[in-house]
């Protein structure tokens, strides 16, 4: 015997709360615009530069142990790596010349910015092999990753551009696609999922890094899948139903493709969950932006693009169903 856990037909109106869910939407959206100019992003070392050293914790190697052996000032914390264990992980930038010895005193400036990094490198594992007895052969360091300011520039710049570059190309997809009130409609979405999410992160300073912008574009992308989906319905039942109205048709093609859309995003998200839980502190911040990214983009889709084509009007005239179906007759 079949068992439905979801009715064949919901009948929700979503289209009577779409002024509500624009006033909610435009708070997001202020609240972010405010935090991300009053507190900003945590970068990561991607695109702050400087460096990451994570040492397994021990009864010596504590973060307060650590804190104060440090010789420049370096953001030290506890953490849990991928196989379960504490670790600590330092962050730091470049140290001031004066302790890097007389011979980076002696190099030129254009050499000195080429070897800072490298030299703090050199500097801090030094310092921690001397108080701890750690040793780079024995694999105390578990991790040590540096960036220089040159090349974290340029990941932030390529990071932001990526994302730019997905904007129009979905731009364009839709507009061929369907029309053009559904291109604004979905543009107006993916903009809002990401300024939202990124409020977020500046909200709660979870790191952002190159692993972030890879949570954005799919975001972006999964975003889009979902908005195509409701937009391929709406198209086809405004066909179908010339008669009803606009806001009518719309509301019952999000009651068709809703099941759908909560059991993927379902399904999706109980792989999210155990990454964030389960996969250690190096992919927490990109699993978080997914799994936030699911909540907003699904809540987009209805209430910004399905709103907005519904604002904007749809024209599917009979020109307009022969020069994309390819036939008369329709």
């Amino acid at each position: 015997m079949l068992i439905k856990y979801w009715p064949d037909r919901t009948k929700v109106p979503f289209m009577s709360f779409r002024v509500a869910g624009a006033l909610f939407s435009m708070i997001l959206i202020a609240a972010s615009a405010f935090l991300l100019g009053t507190r900003g992003l945590n970068f990561g070392v991607d695109f702050a530069g400087g460096t990451v050293m994570e040492l397994a914790k021990t009864d010596t190697v504590t973060v307060p142990a650590v804190r104060e052996a440090m010789p420049i000032n370096a953001e030290v914390n506890s953490a849990r790596g991928t196989d379960g264990r504490e670790i600590v992980v330092v962050k730091f930038g470049e140290a001031p010349p004066d302790l890097l010895g007389e011979d980076f005193k002696s190099l030129s400036e254009e050499q000195k910015a080429e070897r800072a990094s490298g030299a703090t490198n050199e500097l801090i594992v030094q310092t921690l092999s001397e108080k701890f007895g750690l040793s780079v052969e024995n694999g105390d360091f578990l991790r040590n990753d540096s960036v220089g300011p040159k090349v974290s520039q340029e990941l932030f710049t390529d990071g932001i551009t990526a994302l730019v570059v997905a904007l129009a190309m979905m731009l364009v997809y839709i507009w061929f696609r369907f029309q053009w009130q559904f291109s604004v409609g979905a543009i107006a979405a993916l903009a809002h999922d990401v300024i939202i999410t990124l409020g977020m992160f500046a909200l709660l300073r979870i790191e952002f890094n190159l692993t972030s912008i890879a949570a954005l574009l799919t975001i972006i992308g999964y975003s889009m899948n979902d908005t195509v989906v409701v937009f391929d319905r709406i198209r086809e039942d405004r066909r179908k139903y010339k008669k009803m109205p606009d806001r009518e048709v719309i509301d019952m093609s999000l009651n068709v493709t809703l099941s759908r859309t909560l059991l993927t995003s379902g399904t999706t998200l109980i792989s999210l969950f155990a990454i964030y839980f389960l996969g250690g502190p190096v992919l927490q911040g990109m699993s978080f932006a997914l799994i936030f990214g699911i909540f907003i983009g699904t809540y987009s889709s209805i209430f910004i693009a399905s709103a907005l084509v519904l604002s904007l009007g749809m024209d599917f005239t009979r020109k307009t169903v022969e020069e994309v179906e390819g036939f008369t007759g329709v």
